[in-house]
């Protein structure tokens, strides 16, 4: 896994004024892209000083990093929040999904950086999806021994289901003006429940 990057403050002020260098970058990295942004962009962005910005990171790749473990954490942790009513995995998987899809139609930057990062910094995007998947299977781990779920291999499952979510995102939510996640969710839910089979 990727090490954290950036200078962690220790005042209130100091989280405050680096999580609004964060939420600046992802704003304008987002719609700039990671070349085109400038940290003098990122700055203006979030009303801060030029030399600010180096009290915590050390360069835009170590910005761009931080960023993009930031949005897996916060990611996971709203999908937790959405899941942990669930009465049972099958029901998990849909307000996952749903939980997912939101993100994605409410923070589309967050979408595009992490799709960069493929580019820009391979290890972090690995490192994002590296530990979804983790997670993931082993809640299906857990899911299958309580009987909620058929056997099988959990870390193959959680791959395509997180492949189905990623693919719904971009078709459904990045590429439509009218974004209608419940229709999406319950047709989803219907085939992961069912399959394709008559």
């Amino acid at each position: 896994m990727t090490r954290s990057t950036g200078a962690r403050p220790k005042t209130k002020r100091g989280i405050e004024r680096r999580a609004k260098i964060l939420a600046a970058a992802e704003q304008v990295i987002g719609e700039k892209g990671f070349n085109a942004a400038s940290i003098a962009d990122i700055t203006r962005a979030a009303g801060t000083a030029l030399g600010t910005f180096y009290i915590y990171f050390s360069g835009k790749d170590v910005l761009f990093r931080e960023l993009v473990q930031d949005m897996g954490r916060a990611t996971r942790s709203q999908a937790a929040e959405r899941i942990a009513g669930a009465a049972n995995r099958l029901e998990a998987e849909r307000a996952g999904l749903e939980a997912y899809l939101t993100v994605v139609r409410d923070r589309p930057m967050q979408y595009r950086i992490v799709e960069e990062a493929r580019f820009v910094d391979p290890d972090a995007y690995r490192d994002y999806y590296m530990a979804f998947g983790k997670v993931y299977a082993e809640q299906l781990e857990k899911a299958e021994r309580r009987g909620e779920i058929s056997a099988g291999d959990a870390e193959v499952r959680a791959w395509a289901l997180m492949g189905i979510a990623k693919a719904l995102g971009e078709r459904f939510v990045l590429w439509e003006e009218e974004v209608d996640i419940e229709r999406v969710v319950r047709e989803t839910h219907a085939f992961i429940c069912k399959g394709l089979a008559p």
